[in-house]
């Protein structure tokens, strides 16, 4: 998941698929906003679609994007639990303050 979210474009779309939660997007408005190309853009969109990082639905003749947050709940949860108690560097009331 990290590694697909790892590229400039990749995260660019993540945050706007955020910022548009739960509603997503559909493929023209992620394009125009961004300003990629569409084959570019679709090239982006099935890397994340294919790690379940963000979820595709038909609309008639558009395709809708939204963020999966439940897989990006996971990948915090996993990186919280593995990098940061184990070795004390956040503690559990800091992430209670992060997540306000």
């Amino acid at each position: 998941m990290l590694s697909a979210m790892g590229t400039e474009p990749r995260l660019r779309i993540m945050q706007l698929l955020l910022s548009a939660h739960p509603d997503g997007l559909v493929v023209g408005d992620i394009q125009e906003e961004l300003n990629i190309p569409n084959s570019t853009l679709s090239h982006h969109l099935e890397k994340l679609r294919n790690e379940d990082l963000v979820r595709v639905q038909r609309e008639s003749t558009f395709l809708r994007y939204t963020a999966n947050s439940e897989a990006l709940q996971e990948l915090l949860s996993f990186l919280y639990s593995e990098c940061c108690t184990r070795n004390k560097a956040i503690r559990p009331e800091e992430i209670v303050q992060i997540s306000r």
